[in-house]
């Protein structure tokens, strides 16, 4: 039975994104997935854009920000061949949203310019989402089309499906959550396509409005334009392949008229959601042996977190949504800091709010 120090259980830009900040500590590491590859989940069919969120001081907000600032120089520094950092103009979807893009403009966190079509953001940036994962995991042992069955826990070791043995287990599955049946890990799954197109037409910079359209790029004759994303709850919404390729189509058009448009290709996958938008990140909690030391948790009594039974050396970096690209380096540089030096993790974003917040909701 293989023994190592960390397995990586999902490998999207999380899983990646853990995998690679790990590797500086050691490289007895395992990454695992159920696809043939990187990226083929929700990280892959994301537009991978990396532009500020708009809107007065909040602690999501600050996060984002944050991230952007991290994650923008990581790229830049490690994987300067994947980012194109050209600019994104953010423009208003109606006259409601006009008005609130004015009420920001004191409390914008990065420069900016007012033009016809919008904000214009030097820092907007799109990077090549399966590009930055695969360079990433270059030096890493990986385990795809692999599906984790089971984890058991023995003689302080984790081990996965009876094969493989692990110090510390790392959980970064997205929407799907089913390894660890946790009632306080709410995760939605929000279902979105992308579409590549040839166009004749030449896009200058990023843009945002209803959706997302890239800086274009040389292909032959024409410019290749990436164009994303649809939002929908149910997976059966995002199957209807048409009536999404003319959403999106729609949409673009609403921003910049391409001409002589052809799709070359066509993604989709769910972004895993947590019911209040803050990613989840640390060590995770055994609510059953939590809630039966301390019952009056479900009467709201305060009990401090580190008191709470959690699963040893079980951890977890979800629920990063469609920034997933803005916040995965920052995350796992923090989830790593904590993991190895103990570093503590903002309560914001720890599985611990969540625990809280649910555990009141059990009669």
């Amino acid at each position: 039975m293989s023994n190592y120090d960390y397995i990586i259980v999902g490998a999207g830009i999380c899983g990646c994104s853990v995998a690679y900040e790990l590797s500086n500590h050691t490289k007895n590491i395992l990454l695992i997935d159920k696809n043939s590859d990187v990226a083929l989940g929700a990280s892959g069919a994301a537009g991978a854009f990396l532009s500020p969120l708009l809107g007065k001081p909040n602690p999501f907000k600050d996060l984002v920000t944050t991230s952007l600032k991290y994650s923008t120089q990581f790229y830049q520094k490690q994987f300067s061949s994947y980012i194109t950092t050209c600019g994104t103009t953010r423009i208003p979807k109606n006259a409601i949203e006009q008005e609130k893009f004015e009420s920001y403009t004191d409390y914008m966190d990065f420069g900016f310019e007012k033009d016809n079509d919008g904000y214009f953001f030097k820092i907007g940036s799109v990077v090549d989402s399966y590009g930055i994962c695969k360079s990433m995991t270059e030096n890493i042992q990986t385990n795809f089309n692999y599906e984790v069955k089971s984890l058991e826990y023995k003689d302080n070791l984790w081990i996965v499906n009876r094969e493989f043995k692990t110090k510390n287990i790392i959980l970064t599955t997205g929407y799907e959550t089913k390894l660890l049946d946790q009632f306080y890990l709410n995760i939605r799954a929000v279902w979105g396509r992308r579409i590549d197109i040839l166009t004749s037409t030449q896009v200058p910079y990023n843009y945002h409005k209803e959706c997302s359209v890239s800086k274009s790029t040389k292909k032959d004759d024409k410019f290749l334009v990436s164009i994303g994303a649809t939002h929908h709850r149910e997976k059966k919404d995002v199957e209807d392949i048409e009536h999404n390729h003319q959403e999106l189509l729609q949409k673009a058009s609403g921003i910049i008229q391409l001409e002589n448009i052809e799709i070359v290709k066509d993604y989709y996958g769910a972004r895993a959601s947590s019911v209040d938008y803050f990613p989840i990140v640390g060590e995770l909690i055994d609510g059953e042996a939590t809630i039966e030391e301390f019952p009056y948790l479900k009467n709201g009594t305060n009990v401090e977190s580190k008191r709470f039974t959690r699963f040893q050396n079980l951890f977890i970096l979800n629920g990063v949504g469609g920034r997933g690209f803005v916040l995965s380096p920052y995350l796992a540089k923090q989830l790593v800091s904590y993991m190895i030096d103990s570093v503590p993790i903002d309560e914001n974003i720890t599985v611990d709010r969540l625990f809280k917040r649910e555990v009141r909701k059990i009669k």
